[in-house]
């Protein structure tokens, strides 16, 4: 089966999979406005907070591309107004910000350059930023395979691999290489409400590259710890704490629990862009709230009364005491604490790199 891939930067224009249209139908999307990677963003059509990080780059080459014959007294103000549109498209995922400060480092650094010579800059970092990404994933899809036992069941929640990254995936990945290498029996896919990235595009994924898979609701997991079905729990991360405290994907946070309480080891994957060392615990990160519609409907029909009152995280935080271990492309993080995780601070980082277009 060809490996699916989520976006590519195609003749001067970013090719897109939109993902609200999986498992349907496979829709590819090709734009050269910045306006509209904000707008996929926002609507999920790109998602996965590595994938976000990496359209946000592509976001902003595409921006400085259609202003080549501008004045140069505009140049900045164009820079920072794509910037802005891309910073306020969702709160929780710090690739974005992560991304978008590398191209802005870029852009200071060069502004003073020709304006075709600087779009070839970022355009170089862009690309950079997406090359990394595929390379992190293989270095976490590495070390995490080591902590599963063999013939492991795992469970996962939401979606973490080729769709939501650069690569194969974060947590995912981990489960498909476990796969290739012939130590994984089969994986338990949390539906993951409401959006269900886990029903619509884990479950997708997992099939394309014939990976044993079984689907369940997301309030199934405790009760399959119970009866000694699982062997770890694998998700990825979208904002890490400097203590170790996990956003992800709502309902992550019950799992780490039931993870806990029966004993299971609960692993969270993730490349080092997604720890926050600005936000020194949980509570502090900004959960983005999506639009209540989210779950009072399901493919557009209504399943709650009218004028239901609804709350709709797309994020929870877990503690860093229910988590294991973190794995990223530098190592396995165990225990995660605020001690180890300050090691990585000094280890080469890709969250350092910048100039690439140099």
């Amino acid at each position: 089966m060809t490996i699916v891939v989520p976006i590519a930067w195609k003749d001067g224009a970013v090719e897109y999979l939109d993902q609200t249209k999986l498992p349907a139908a496979e829709v590819y999307r090709t734009t050269r406005d910045e306006s509209e990677i904000a707008e996929a963003i926002k609507t999920l059509a790109i998602r996965g907070a590595p994938l976000i990080g990496i359209a946000a780059a592509y976001g902003i080459v595409l921006a400085m591309n259609r202003i080549r014959h501008v004045g140069r007294e505009t140049v900045a103000m164009h820079f920072e107004q794509a910037h802005h549109l891309l910073a306020t498209t969702r709160p929780t995922a710090v690739n974005l910000f992560w991304a978008l400060d590398r191209m802005r480092q870029v852009f200071e650094q060069h502004r003073s350059d020709e304006i075709k010579r600087l779009c070839e800059r970022l355009l170089k970092e862009a690309m950079a930023i997406h090359q990394e990404d595929a390379e992190m994933c293989e270095r976490i899809s590495e070390h995490g395979e080591k902590l599963l036992p063999a013939g492991a069941t795992v469970l996962t929640h939401c979606n973490t691999g080729r769709l939501a990254t650069g690569g194969r995936g974060t947590a995912l990945g981990i489960i498909e290489r476990a796969w290739e290498l012939g130590a994984l029996k089969n994986v338990y896919i949390a539906e993951t409400r409401p959006l269900l990235q886990g029903a619509r595009l884990t479950a997708w994924e997992l099939a394309r590259r014939g990976v044993p898979a079984t689907l369940i609701t997301d309030h199934t997991g405790a009760f399959l710890m119970q009866q000694g079905r699982i062997n770890a729990v694998v998700v990825g991360a979208d904002r890490i704490a400097a203590n170790g405290d996990v956003a992800n994907k709502v309902g992550t946070y019950s799992l780490a629990i039931a993870a806990h309480h029966h004993g299971i080891p609960f692993f969270v994957a993730a490349p080092s862009s997604s720890i926050d060392f600005e936000t020194v615990r949980g509570s502090l990160i900004p959960i983005e709230e999506r639009r209540v519609e989210e779950i009072t409907t399901i493919a557009g029909t209504t399943i709650a009364p009218e004028h239901a009152t609804a709350y709709a995280p797309a994020f929870d935080v877990t503690p860093y005491q229910l988590i294991a271990a973190i794995v990223t492309e530098h190592g396995v993080v165990q225990p995660p604490n605020a001690a180890s995780l300050r090691s990585l601070r000094s280890a080469p980082s890709h969250r350092e790199r910048v100039g690439v277009g140099t």
